[in-house]
């Protein structure tokens, strides 16, 4: 369990952190040119964490929902330290001033950019269905091709054996036959 939320958590985390970092990147390049962009990475994040939990629902991976919740907000947390370290290396030397906000409003942003379609992700992956198990072979029945299979013949499956009719399936003939008793008795016998 600690390594389910955990890995979910950081690996988010990083993930969040270096598209916020590349989103501040590009806004000092192009500061009005941003609303494409930010709405695709919106929409990557979101489909990251919607892909992985829907595999985690689909795989039926134990206590799921708890480490997606965990891993959530762990994610924010991460990802608002390490935004604030990659904006101070790469864009614009921010300093500790900026962790505050990003501890707050930014890590409860990205707690919901994680927490919402991971649990979208959740439902639907557990209705998909899981493909059968292939049954092992069994190792005492020799196999058709170190026996020389006549091709282009067909095997037919064995019969099942006879099973006895139903009373509605018999004719009218056998079932005027058996008469049935009265309390026990044996009916009176019939004049042919």
């Amino acid at each position: 369990m600690l390594g389910a939320w955990l890995t979910r958590g950081l690996v988010m985390a990083v993930v969040h952190a270096a598209a916020m970092t590349l989103l501040a990147k590009w806004s000092v390049f192009h500061p009005t040119g941003q609303t494409l962009l930010t709405s695709l990475t919106i929409a990557a994040l979101v489909g990251v964490a919607a892909l992985w939990s829907a595999i985690d629902g689909w795989r039926g991976t134990p206590d799921r929902g708890r480490a997606w919740f965990i891993a959530a907000l762990v994610a924010g947390i991460g990802s608002g330290i390490l935004y604030v370290i990659g904006r101070a290396i790469f864009v614009d030397q921010t300093g500790v001033s900026e962790l505050r906000a990003a501890l707050t409003g930014g890590a409860a942003f990205t707690a919901l950019l994680v927490l919402v379609p991971a649990g979208l992700g959740l439902f639907v992956g557990g209705r998909i269905r899981r493909p059968a198990p292939e049954e092992p072979e069994d190792p005492d029945v020799a196999d058709e091709d170190d026996e020389g299979s006549r091709s282009g013949e067909l095997e037919l499956p064995p019969s099942p054996a006879p099973r006895k009719p139903s009373p509605v399936s018999r004719p009218a003939a056998a079932r005027a036959r058996r008469r049935p008793t009265v309390a026990g008795r044996s009916p009176a016998p019939r004049n042919r």
